[in-house]
Order: structure tokens, then C-alpha cells, then sequence
């Protein structure tokens, strides 16, 4: 057998010599020196003959039938082997290669990477084409540099390839890798350049099937070359992949903000009804301590002698009045001293019962903030897995308009049965919130094995397959009482490797039921017993009341019931899917039998394929019991006032008890209140002549805020100062003798100035003000050296949780605090706290890292976070020289700091958080200039300072601190600031920010800003995407806040935490563009102080409505400027009481006063302007037959003040609606380039001196023209289209007239003004009857003109008038006819002269019609508006052609 075997293999050797071009008999004799051989296909069955080659380096096997690796103890110089698509099940027998750099083992039928531990050299291995589910065992190839594991089984990276730091190529296709989470693992691997997860030559990871895969990849490993055999390498790749993930992050931050200001809201809620369930106890407390501390004086001076025992201790009064009963030092009255002393006793007891109410709220009010952070506890971790897998996996919060919020409601109802819960009181259940899963991964699996399963079966039974799909409720384990993270593992990763429970059943099924009973009572039972075992407080028990229930979509398959005999397990039930157990097979089962229909249908479910079940919806809820549950809101009513008898009878009788107490005898008269304290008051109040023999001082119950000095009283040891004013005790001081000192019930808010109190024990500070304790401890620490019992109790303090530990760790005599007493245990507790609250090399070290890039992780947490939880530097490691300098991230969150010290020499510090301490100041980071993201949230820091120099900050949050506002300049150097949070403060300007203009996202929610105006601090910042105001008073001030802000910031993508929609956008533009108002008059001066303001300039800036309040404010405006706009009429304007002169050319002035249509025809923007009285907006004609009524002179004159009107260029085409009569005073009016054709409606302006009508289309005038007699003296009528001058007989006092650029052809017109006797000048070039000469044409050519003379001229320019004029302005006729021929100048410039006048009066040049005549008389309109707008501002500026006025 063996020398067949032998004959066998030297067949085999021969053939591989025979393939390689070598001689058997050649090697046989002499060797080879042959370093690579070759065997494809077949003939080589076994790896043999290779001792022949000790030269060996490439050995390639290809398409052999060969079982193991094997015979390759000889080829110790081998370098590249490869072994493909053979039918090797193992790696094995390569111990000896230790040169070996290349190994390729594909397409072979290997389950497991083995065995090359000793292949330290190995730089490429190709294990693709195997059956291999893990990767393992590469541990010791730190030279890795290629590894192909496609088409393998592998469905988890975890951390097995961080030693392979060499990596550059990796090639997982056609695997089951299924989660982006796992894709982070690669980020570790830094010199990856070529990954594949999608190669086309094999099946697609399922990853690679989810959205945002690409961006996901890139983002995470930016040093990519090709990704999926593609070239990534393009910076705009990295770029793109880098900016939405920050839009993702951004996003996301936004989102769980948001979250987190609701639950701050709930909470906040909670505690102000906890206050005010408080208040009464609290009132009452505090009256009962008044009458008692009376009645201790006037025991105190029953005495007679006024000394005080020595060891009477401030929180054991009643100890010495005990003593007098026994009549000890006492002579008279102990009658009274008994009364006294039984009355303090019944008054100690009412204290006791209102104590005990307040405790009883309290207990309340923590299990309701326990259940508030619970319910809220979930939404946050939601929001992180839809950020960390970028969308795939998401959660949609359900309402009442949601279908599958009903239909969940209904199934949860239609499977709870009262009769299963009415053991333990439950009678209904109520549900508070359901949140969609929405899960693409699980899905995709569950959805490809449904499909296999109807792929299986034919057309007929695929129904019925789809009938088997059911709604379950998972059954959590009951033992398992923390539920969050085995909830949130589901979520993310389905049912398979989630399970934590003791219990094996479950490793092997996923347990699940169809009624509300079988999965809550094990749980509701569980909780009870545990809560009778531990006897836990009386509230605390009903959080039995609150469940969550997953619910799943289920596909049942094949499904029998349990069997009892057979444990449930897959190898038991081989050809099923599931199994069940109806309800009452259950053994053990906590529900007895019931004769309820329910229980026939209700079943526990036992389901084998993990991936069967799909987590599909999260349902809160609540379940409503016999006994009313404790609430805040329910509880307690009998401290509130209410009508309700029932109610009312409760409070009055336990009030009714208070005042039979305070009834009692002795009755204390009130003493008569002191409002200053002198020497002779103090003096009488000790009964002694002496100073120094006062020794007890008692001013309690007065109205005292200063005391005089008190240091005189050399040997006072007991001063009582409660219940008065004091705001502050820098009065007691050097008070060397004083012992007991006793202040509460004052208004104490600071310790400062209380000082040399050394020989004080006993202080009493309680039912003030004090807020700062870091402060105020630091005080009594200095001050007050013997302190033996210290009350602080009922302050607002600002850190209460920390506060007793800080109090016993720095005053070291305490023995009681807050008439507790500190226990030895907690002394040493309370040093060890405060030794933890100073920054150490211990400290730093242990809380830092030392990675120099922050890491690319989808998450919201602070980098400094990230950074020390990834990697801590550790409290041994860098402790050379230069440790410090090694440190790049920080986190001393929650270590109780009262001061940031100890940083000089961390000067590459980039990222630090010092969230929820102690401190008061910004100080101590001047050094740390490299700093980029600084958290300081949870302090008690009151003023943004010391962070000047920190210009590299990109991130900055300060929430949760007492901060009042923004130092100006503070921001101005950041150059880089990008994120800027500052909730919960109490801030009430946004002026610091103009010039933070790198800024993109802002949170400043619940804090104090008011103004619209603060939002134009903002209006600078175009980077700006996010910003958060949500709980500021503008919020509630502004009409329309939203829209405002949306309006005047237009790149805001969104606001307050909800995105901003296209169409908010156009809404805000239509109720606030166009608007004037008085916040940005406001924002463009600087201030808001308008009653010194008497020009208003504001050109061309697309204004429709005016919108000025308080009117009142601008009653000193006499000037306005609005050319260039858009407004339909006077707007807001009419109410400006002392408006001379307005100039409105360029606009599209319709009427004076605003009209709308009815309401029934109202546009939809028509509609959102009736806010706005003012408004103008759209306005339409007014028919013929209205017009009468239009010109009535019964409408009311406005505007009293108002002489000269600019209205040129409106497209004016109807006088009468204009309503012009109502302008009772106005005396110039120009209305030159509209589209007038009737000169009308002008009749009540009796004042009126000076019309202006040039360049419109008046061809006569009607009888109503000029029908009464007018104070006219100018009229300009130039550029219209006249052809008879009839009808102006009534215009007797008109001295000029402009007729030129007109079509009047009979010079016997000209006859026809022979009436109007005051006329002095008239203009008539330009119309046809005029010929063109070169030289005026003197009155003497028209002989039927009578006297007085009338000057009739072409031009007549005034000396230097062509200066003002312009280059362009021309002044003589022949070179006007020219242009007039040449460019058709009378239609393609529709703009008189006049718009030019209007120009250079604003511009303070005073030009007037009378200036072109040989009089020179000065005219009323060189008044004119004094502007100071530059020329481009205005069109029309300039003119190619003169035109004689």
C-alpha cells in the first residue's frame, strides 16, 4: 500500500516537473535551483515533492482537487503562495513559511482565518469566495497591507482589524455587513486607500443598499483614493461628504435641543405648581415662627435678668423652656411662663404638620419629574441612532391625524381586558404617544426572508402567507426593570443578539403575545413585590402606572402549538416557524382562570427566526386605576383656594386649627416697629446705661435694613435681627464676643461685609435670599472660624444638590447644619468632595486625551466628550517634562469646580468642556489660545469675559448660567466662531453679536430678549442657518414673530427648531416687505429716540406701506422722501401730523387714503394686509359712477400741514380718485409724466399757488376745471397734448404759464387769455404755430397780445444756471430741435423738467419757476425740501433736454 502510495506520488512529481518545463530525472540527481513553479487545473491531488526546491519563493496552485495545505515544512524561502479554488476546508501547515509575504487562498471552503500568527511578514492575503463568518485571528500581521475577504459570511468588523494598522487595501463585498455603526470600526485604520463594499463581481452588502451609504463612508474615512472600485479622490468628493454631514449634525443638534427645552419646559411647569402648592405651608410656617419667636422674648425677659444659658442651642429652644417647667429661675408669673411655654410646644406642632405637607409635595413633585425624564428619556437616543445611521433608521412621533396612531390606539384597546387587571385596580388604560419605527435595514431583512417564503409557494397559497403576518406585543423580560438600552438595541439591531435576560428560552425564540395582560402583569407583579421587599416610599410604588409596549409586525409561518413534553427550541419543532401556548396551558400563571371571553383568544407566541420580527411601533402609556393617582396637579387641592365645598371644608379646618393655636394664651400685644436704630433705642431696648454690659440684643419683628454701628457693644454674644428688612449684614462686624446670632426671615442675598466673627456658633440664616454659595461659604470660611450649627435652609440657592457637601467639607466646626447633625462619615465624605472641586496633575490627566484630530463621529456631543471617553490619556501616562503640552481635549464635567485654575501650561488645548460645576468666572483660560469648542453649560457664571484672546473658538456654549447680556467687542475677533449656545440664561440684548459674522448657528431660547430691534443685530450675519429663540418675551410681543424674523433674516433655513417652508418665506414678504416701520428708522439711526428726527430720506427701497408707531414720536417730521418705492397711496403717512413737504415721485400713488375691495373679493394678499391699516396694497379703479361720491367736499380734510406735494411719474390717471381736495393747505403740487387727462377734483384747494401738470395728456380743460375763482400764480401745462386754451378765465391771479411742447395750431387761442390780467410770463416753443429761430422772439410779433406786457420766449437762462444744470442739460433751441429730431427725445424720455426742479431742491439748490423770469421774484417753493441723497439714488436726475419753466 505505501509504495503504491510512493509510486503514486512520484507520478504526481513528475507531472508537476513535466508542467513547469523541468526534468525529473535531472532534479532527481542534482537538485533545482528553481524558484517559482505553476499547477493549474489538475494532476496535482496533494502538495508533494516540494523538498526537491529548497529554493522555492512562488508557488502557484490553481484549480486542484488538493484537501489540505500540507508539505511545505521545506520551502522556507517562500514568498507567494497561492492555493485557489481548490477544496481546502482549513488554514494549516504554514508555520514553517516565515518568509511569506503573499498569500492567496480564494475560492476554497475555508470557515475560519487560522493559524498564521507566524507569518509576521505577510503583506497580502486573499481569502475571498470562502465560507468564513469572522474576522479573527490577524492579530500579529502588523503588516497587512491587502486583505480581500469578499463573498464570505462575515456580518460583523467589530475592532478585529485595529492591530492591521497598515491597511491600504480592503476588499468585504458580498458579505452581510448590515450596519453603518460597524463601518466606523475602519475609521481607525489611517492609511486605508481603496475600500470595497459594493464591487460588481459580487452581491451587495446590505449596507450598501441603505441611503446616504457613499456620503457615510467618506465622511468618516476622508483619506479614501476608490471607493467601490471608483476614484473618491477629488477634493470636491470630500468636500461635498464633509458639508452634509455637518448639515446632518447641525440638523440633528437642532432636533435634540429642541427636545430638551420641552422636557426643561414640562419640568419648569412642574416646578412653579410645586411652588404654589408651597406658598400656603410656607406662609404659615412663617407666621407661626413670628408669634414663636415673641413668645421666646417675652420669656426671655419674664426672666428679668436678660442673660442667656450658654448651651442653649439655636435648633433646641424649647430644651430651657422645658427646664422652667420643673421652676427652675423662675419667681414670678409661672402661670404665664406655663402658658407660654404650652402655647410654643402647640405651635411647634403646627410647624411640624405644615413641614410635613411641604415634604409631602415634594415627594410628589420628584416622582413626577422621575416620570417626566423618563418619558422624554427615550427621544434623545432616538434622535442619535438617526443620526449615527444617517436616516435609515428613524422615528416619526404619531398624532391624533396619523392613521397608524388610531389604529394603534384601537389594537392596544381592543386587547386589554379589564378582568385580567382588576387585582390590582386597573380599570382602563390611557395612551400617551406612539412613535413609529421606521427601521430600513431590519426591514430589508425581514422583507427578503417574507419573499423567500412566498417565492417557495405557489400563487395560491401566497395569500394565505400573507395572513400570517400578525401585530405582537414583545414580552420584555419582567426582571429586567431598566428596559432603555435592551429597548434601543432592538430598535437598532432587531431581536438577535439583543437579549441580556437569565433566561435560555429566549437565546432560542422570540417571546411574544396578542393581549396587553400577558406582557404587563409578570412586570406590574414584579415591581409590587419588589416594592413590598424594600418598602419604598409611598409614591414611588405607582410608577407601576407607566409602560411602554413594543409593538412588532410578525410573520408566523408554520405554527403549531407547544408541546408540553418538548422544551421550545428549533431542533424540537425542525420544520416550523413558530409555536404557541394559549393562555390557559400557561403553568404558574399569575392570572387565575377567569370566565372571560378573552381568555379563549389570548396566547403567548414562541418565534424561531429572529428576523421574522419587525420592532414596528413604541406605544407610552398610562393606566388608569380605582385610586386616583398622586399628581401635582391633582393632589394636594386643599392648599389651594377653591370653590368646591368639599375642598373649601378640608382647608378651612386645618386653618381653623392654625388660629385656635395662635388664639391661645398668652396673647402678645404687637410692639411698635422700629424703622432705625440710634444709641438711645438701644440702650432703652437692654435696659442698661452701659455699652459693654449689653450682652443680648433682640430686634426681632422690626422694620430695620441698616443697623448703626454695633461695634461699641463690646460684649454682645446674642443678637436677634429676624424678621426685618436687611438685604445684607455688612453691619456686623468685629463683633469679637458675639456667639448666637440669628437673621432669618430678612432678605439677605449677600454675605459680603460680614466679617471678625470669631467666637460665633450659632447662625441662623434661613428663609433668605442667598444665592451664591461658592461666595458666601468662602465668607463664613474666613469669618467665621468656631461655627458650631448653621441654618441655610428655604434659600434660593443656586446648586442645592452639591450644597450641604460643600458647606460640612469647608467649615470644618460644623456640628449641625440645618438642624441636622453631620455624622462623621459624611465629614469625611464632604473633605473628600472638596479635595475632587480643584484642578490637580491628577485630575487633568485623568479627564484628558491626547489625540491631536477630533474624531469623525456622527454625534452632537462635545468633542471634549468624545475624545476622553474614546481614548483617556490615563492618571500614569505622559508624565515626562512636557505632558502638558501633549494634552488636546479636557472633559471635567460634573466635578463640582468653583474655579478654573492650573491651565498656563495646556497651550494646545483645543477642546474643553466644563459643564455642570460651580463656576462664577469666566477666568483661567487666557493661555489655552488654541481652543476651538469651549463648554461652560450648567455654571453660575454671570458675564462673558476672558475669552477675548481664544480667536480660534469655533464652537462656544454657555447655557444654564445666570449671563444678562453680551459684552460688546467680545465676539468682533472670532473669526471662526460657527455654533454659539446660550439657553436659559437671562439675556436681554443681542447687540454683541453684530459682528460674529462666521456664525451658522444660534441658540438663545429662554432667555429675556424682547425688542423686534434686537433682531437687526443679526441682520449682518448672512452665515447664519439655525437660529433658536424660543421662550424669549418677543416671542409673545410680536404679532407675527415667525414671519418677522424669517423676513428680515433671509438665509435661515430654520427657526425655534422648525425648518423654515418656501411658502413661510413668500408670507413674510407679503406682510412685511414694502413695510416702513419705525424698527428699521430704528436700526439704520442707531437709536429709537424719533422726536428730534424732522427729515425722513428713503429712496428706492421697494417700500408699499408706511407703518410709523407711535405717531406721536414723529411729530416733528416736516420733511419726507420717498421716491422710488412702491406704495399705492399715502399709507401711514397721513398720520404724521407736521408734514410740509412730501415728495413721492416714482411710485404707483393711486389715492391718498389706502382702499380695499369688499371682503368678499379680497386677494389672499389683499387679505393678509388688513393688519395693517396703513396699508395700500392693491388697490383697483373706482367705477364712473362713484366718482361723484369721491369728490364729495364732505370727506374730511387731513394732513393739515402738508404745502408742497411731489406726485410726478404715479401713472396717475384719475385726479378725483386721488381725493387731493382733502389736502386743505397744500400750495405747490406737482403731477408732471402721469396719465392725466382731465385737470379735476382740485377745487377745495383754495391755497393751492403752483400746479404742475407737464408731460401728461390733457388735450382741453372741462368746466369744472378752474370753476372757481384760484389764488393760482403758476401753471404748468407743458408736453400735453392741447389744442384750445378756453376755460382758464377763472385763474385770475395766474401770473406764469407754461404752455410749450403742445399741439395748439391757431395763435387765436392765445387771445383767449386776454382776460387773466395778472399774467407776466408765457411760454409757448414747441408747438406748431411757433416757427424755430436764432433768436427769441420778442412780444412785439404778437400784436393782439394787449398790455400788460407778457414776456412770450423760447429760453431765458439765468446767470450760472447752466452750472447747476449739467454737461448733459442743453440749452439752446437749435441744438434741442436737433435732439428732438434725432432721438425722438419727446417719447422716449417720458420725464419733464420738473422731475429735475424736484432733484436739485432736495439736493438744497433752490430753483423755482420764478428764477426764469426778467422779475426774479422769489417763489413760496424755494422752500423746498432740503435733501441729502446722492444723484444715482434718484432716476431722472439727469435730462437731455431743457424745457423753459
Amino acid at each position: 500500500m505505501i509504495e503504491c502510495e510512493d509510486l503514486n506520488q512520484e507520478e504526481i512529481i513528475k507531472e508537476l516537473c513535466l508542467c513547469n518545463g523541468l526534468s525529473y530525472e535531472m532534479i532527481g540527481q542534482k537538485g533545482s535551483d528553481t524558484s517559482k513553479l505553476e499547477m493549474f487545473f489538475s494532476g496535482y491531488p496533494r502538495i508533494v515533492g516540494l523538498s526537491l526546491f529548497p529554493n522555492l519563493t512562488s508557488l502557484t496552485i490553481v484549480a486542484q482537487d488538493i484537501k489540505e495545505i500540507s508539505g511545505l515544512e521545506t520551502c522556507l524561502q517562500l514568498k507567494e503562495l497561492w492555493i485557489a479554488e481548490c477544496c481546502i476546508e482549513k488554514i494549516g501547515g504554514l508555520q514553517e513559511c516565515r518568509n511569506l509575504e503573499k498569500l492567496y487562498l480564494y475560492y476554497n471552503k475555508i470557515s475560519k482565518i487560522e493559524n498564521l500568527e507566524k507569518l509576521f511578514r505577510l503583506e497580502v492575503l486573499w481569502l475571498n469566495h470562502n465560507a468564513i463568518k469572522n474576522i479573527e485571528g490577524l492579530q500579529t500581521l502588523k503588516n497587512l497591507s491587502d486583505l480581500n475577504l469578499a463573498g464570505n459570511l462575515i456580518s460583523s468588523i467589530g475592532r478585529c482589524l485595529d492591530p492591521n494598522e497598515k491597511l491600504e487595501r480592503l476588499n468585504l463585498s458580498g458579505n452581510q455587513i448590515c450596519s453603518f455603526k460597524d463601518l466606523t470600526n475602519l475609521t481607525r485604520l489611517r492609511h486605508l486607500k481603496d475600500l470595497c463594499l459594493n464591487d460588481p463581481q459580487y452581491k451587495t452588502n446590505p449596507v450598501c443598499l441603505l441611503c446616504n451609504y457613499s456620503t457615510h463612508v467618506l465622511y468618516h474615512l476622508p483619506y479614501l483614493q476608490r471607493l467601490d472600485t471608483f476614484d473618491v479622490s477629488a477634493k470636491q468628493i470630500k468636500e461635498l461628504a464633509d458639508t452634509t454631514a455637518m448639515k446632518k449634525i447641525m440638523y440633528y443638534n437642532m432636533r435634540i435641543k429642541t427636545v430638551q427645552r420641552h422636557l426643561n419646559e414640562d419640568l419648569e411647569k412642574l416646578n412653579d405648581r410645586k411652588c404654589k402648592l408651597q406658598k400656603l405651608p410656607e406662609e404659615r410656617i412663617k407666621l407661626f415662627s413670628f408669634v414663636k419667636k415673641n413668645l421666646e422674648r417675652e420669656l426671655a425677659e419674664l426672666k428679668g435678668s436678660g442673660k442667656v444659658h450658654n448651651d442653649r442651642s439655636n435648633n433646641n429652644k424649647v430644651t430651657e423652656l422645658e427646664k422652667s417647667k420643673n421652676g427652675e429661675t423662675v419667681t414670678e408669673e409661672p402661670s404665664l411662663q406655663q402658658k407660654i411655654v404650652t402655647k410654643l410646644n402647640a405651635l411647634n406642632e403646627r410647624v411640624t404638620f405644615w413641614n410635613k405637607k411641604i415634604d409631602e409635595i415634594e415627594a410628589i413633585y420628584r416622582i413626577e419629574v422621575k416620570q417626566k425624564k423618563k418619558s422624554h428619556s427615550l427621544l434623545i437616543p432616538f434622535l442619535l441612532i438617526e443620526l449615527e445611521t444617517v436616516g435609515n433608521i428613524h422615528f416619526e412621533e404619531g398624532t391624533r391625524s396619523d392613521d397608524w396612531f388610531n389604529s394603534c390606539y384601537e389594537l392596544i384597546l381592543s386587547r386589554f381586558c379589564t378582568w385580567d387587571f382588576r387585582t390590582y385596580g386597573i380599570t382602563g388604560v390611557k395612551v400617551k404617544r406612539v412613535i413609529k419605527v421606521n427601521n430600513r435595514i431590519l426591514r430589508l431583512k425581514f422583507e427578503e426572508k417574507f419573499q423567500k417564503f412566498l417565492d417557495n409557494e405557489d400563487m395560491q397559497d401566497s395569500e394565505s402567507y400573507r395572513k400570517m403576518l400578525e401585530c405582537l406585543f414583545y414580552v420584555f423580560d419582567p426582571e429586567v426593570t431598566v428596559k432603555k438600552k435592551h429597548l434601543l438595541q432592538i430598535l437598532e439591531k432587531g431581536f438577535k443578539d439583543s437579549e441580556t435576560s437569565k433566561l435560555p428560552l429566549r437565546k432560542e425564540a422570540v417571546i411574544l403575545a396578542n393581549s396587553l395582560s400577558m406582557c404587563e402583569c409578570p412586570r406590574i407583579e414584579f415591581l409590587q413585590q419588589k416594592y413590598k421587599d424594600e418598602k419604598i416610599n409611598s409614591f414611588e410604588h405607582e410608577l407601576f402606572r407607566h409602560g411602554i409596549l413594543l409593538i412588532t409586525k410578525v410573520f408566523l409561518g408554520q405554527s403549531v402549538q407547544a408541546r408540553d413534553q418538548d422544551s421550545i427550541s428549533q431542533a424540537n419543532y425542525p420544520m416550523l416557524n413558530s409555536v404557541f401556548i394559549p393562555r390557559k396551558y400557561l403553568l404558574n400563571s399569575i392570572m387565575g382562570q377567569r370566565n372571560c371571553d378573552c381568555s379563549v383568544r389570548q396566547c403567548k407566541w414562541f418565534v424561531f427566526d429572529h428576523d421574522l420580527v419587525l420592532p414596528e411601533y413604541i406605544v407610552e402609556f398610562e393606566y388608569i386605576t380605582v385610586v386616583k393617582a398622586h399628581s401635582l396637579f391633582s393632589f394636594n387641592v386643599i392648599l389651594e383656594e377653591s370653590k368646591k365645598s368639599s375642598e373649601r371644608s378640608l382647608l378651612s379646618q386645618d386653618l381653623k386649627f392654625d388660629d385656635e393655636v395662635i388664639k391661645m394664651d398668652p396673647r402678645i400685644k404687637p410692639r411698635p416697629k422700629l424703622i432705625s436704630l440710634d444709641d438711645k433705642t438701644i440702650l432703652s431696648l437692654a435696659k442698661t446705661s452701659i455699652y459693654s454690659h449689653i450682652v443680648s440684643l433682640n430686634l426681632h419683628g422690626n422694620s430695620l435694613s441698616k443697623l448703626r454701628d454695633l461695634s461699641k457693644l463690646t460684649g454682645l454674644r446674642k443678637l436677634n435681627i429676624s424678621f426685618n428688612e436687611f438685604t445684607c449684614l455688612d453691619d456686623i462686624y468685629h463683633l469679637y464676643n458675639l456667639e448666637y446670632l440669628d437673621a432669618s426671615h430678612n432678605h439677605v442675598i449677600t454675605l459680603e461685609g460680614f466679617r471678625g466673627l470669631m467666637k460665633l456658633k450659632h447662625l441662623d440664616l434661613s428663609w433668605n435670599q442667598l444665592k451664591k454659595s461658592g461666595d458666601e461659604i468662602n465668607v463664613l470660611c474666613k469669618h467665621t472660624t468656631s461655627l458650631l450649627t448653621l441654618d441655610i435652609r428655604h434659600n434660593p440657592w443656586q446648586k442645592p444638590a452639591t450644597l450641604r457637601m460643600s458647606v460640612i467639607g469647608r467649615l470644618k466646626t460644623l456640628t449641625h447644619l440645618d438642624g441636622v447633625l453631620v455624622s462623621e462619615e459624611e465629614a469625611t465624605a464632604a473633605t473628600k468632595f472638596i479635595a475632587g472641586t480643584k484642578i490637580t496633575q491628577f485630575s487633568l490627566l485623568r479627564h484628558s486625551s491626547t489625540k491631536e484630530e477630533r474624531p469623525r463621529i456622527l454625534s452632537i456631543w462635545p468633542s471634549a466628550k468624545i475624545l476622553t471617553q474614546i481614548s483617556k490619556s490615563g492618571p500614569h501616562s505622559h508624565l515626562n517634562g512636557n505632558w502638558y503640552l501633549k494634552i488636546t481635549a479636557l472633559n471635567l464635567d460634573g466635578q463640582h469646580l468653583f474655579e478654573i485654575t492650573n491651565l498656563e501650561k495646556l497651550e494646545n488645548l483645543k477642546w474643553a468642556s466644563f459643564s455642570n460645576n460651580n463656576l462664577t468666572k469666566m477666568e483661567g483660560l487666557e493661555s489655552c489660545v488654541n481652543l476651538e469648542e469651549l463648554t461652560l453649560d450648567g455654571n453660575c457664571i454671570s458675564k462673558i469675559e476672558g475669552i477675548s484672546k481664544l480667536t480660534k473658538l469655533t464652537h462656544l456654549s454657555i447655557n444654564n448660567n445666570l449671563l444678562t447680556g453680551l459684552e460688546k467687542h467680545t465676539f468682533d475677533n472670532m473669526l471662526h466662531l460657527h455654533s454659539l449656545s446660550l439657553e436659559n440664561n437671562r439675556i436681554t440684548s443681542l447687540s454683541g453679536l453684530q459682528k460674529a459674522f462666521t456664525l451658522i448657528e444660534l441658540y438663545i431660547s429662554n432667555n429675556y430678549i424682547a425688542l423686534n430691534q434686537e433682531i437687526y443685530n443679526l441682520k449682518g450675519l448672512c452665515n447664519l442657518v439655525i437660529l433658536d429663540m424660543y421662550g424669549n418675551i418677543i416671542v409673545w410681543n410680536q404679532e407675527n414673530y415667525r414671519l418677522f424674523v424669517i423676513f428680515h433674516l433671509p438665509e435661515l433655513k430654520a427657526l425655534d427648531g422648525i425648518s423654515i417652508e418656501p411658502s413661510e418665506t413668500e408670507c413674510a414678504k407679503d406682510l412685511f416687505g414694502g413695510r416702513l416701520t419705525s424698527d428699521m428708522i430704528a436700526e439704520r439711526q442707531g437709536h429709537s429716540n424719533f422726536t428730534q428726527m424732522q427729515e425722513l430720506n428713503w429712496t428706492s427701497s421697494s417700500i408699499r406701506t408706511v407703518d410709523l408707531v407711535p405717531v406721536d414720536q414723529f411729530r416733528n417730521v416736516c420733511n419726507v422722501n420717498l421716491q422710488n418705492n412702491n406704495l399705492t397711496s399715502f399709507s401711514g403717512l397721513i398720520y404724521l401730523p407736521n408734514v410740509k413737504v412730501l415728495c413721492l415721485n416714482y411710485n404707483h400713488i393711486e389715492s391718498i387714503m389706502p382702499r380695499l375691495k369688499p371682503q368678499t373679493h379680497l386677494t389672499n394678499r389683499q387679505l393678509l394686509y388688513q393688519k395693517v391699516p396703513s396699508s395700500g396694497y392693491g388697490q383697483q379703479g373706482t367705477a364712473k359712477i362713484n366718482r361723484d361720491i369721491m369728490s364729495s367736499e364732505n370727506l374730511p380734510p387731513i394732513m393739515h400741514s402738508l404745502e408742497v406735494l411731489h406726485l410726478g411719474y404715479n401713472g396717475i390717471c384719475n385726479l378725483i380718485q386721488l381725493q387731493l381736495n382733502r389736502l386743505r393747505n397744500l400750495k405747490f403740487l406737482f403731477l408732471q409724466g402721469n396719465e392725466i387727462s382731465q385737470v379735476e377734483g382740485l377745487d377745495n384747494l383754495e391755497v393751492l399757488q403752483e400746479l404742475v401738470v407737464d408731460h401728461n395728456r390733457i388735450r382741453a380743460f372741462n368746466d369744472s376745471a378752474f370753476a372757481k375763482p384760484s389764488s393760482l400764480l403758476a401753471l404748468h401745462l407743458e408736453e400735453n397734448r392741447l389744442r384750445e386754451l378756453s376755460k382758464l378765465q377763472p385763474l385770475v391771479k395766474l401770473e406764469k404759464l407754461f404752455l410749450g411742447y403742445n399741439k395748439i395750431q391757431d395763435m387765436t387761442e392765445l387771445e383767449k387769455l386776454d382776460g387773466i390780467s395778472s399774467l407776466r410770463e408765457l411760454t409757448v416753443y414747441g408747438n406748431p404755430f411757433i416757427p424755430v429761430t436764432n433768436s427769441p422772439v420778442d412780444g412785439g410779433s404778437f400784436g393782439q397780445v394787449k398790455a400788460p406786457p407778457i414776456k412770450i420766449t423760447n429760453v431765458i437762462p439765468p446767470g450760472g444756471f447752466s452750472h447747476y444744470l449739467g454737461s448733459d442739460f442743453t440749452l439752446t433751441p437749435e441744438v434741442e430741435d436737433k435732439q428732438n429730431k434725432n432721438a425722438g427725445i419727446l417719447m422716449s424720455n417720458p420725464r419733464s423738467i420738473h422731475a429735475e426742479i424736484a432733484f436739485r431742491q432736495l439736493r438744497g439748490i433752490n430753483l423755482s419757476p420764478s428764477l426764469l423770469s426778467h422779475q426774479n421774484m422769489a417763489s413760496p417753493s424755494a422752500q423746498m425740501y432740503q435733501g441729502n441723497q446722492d444723484e444715482e439714488r434718484i432716476p431722472g436726475s439727469h435730462f437731455p433736454r431743457s424745457n423753459r419753466m
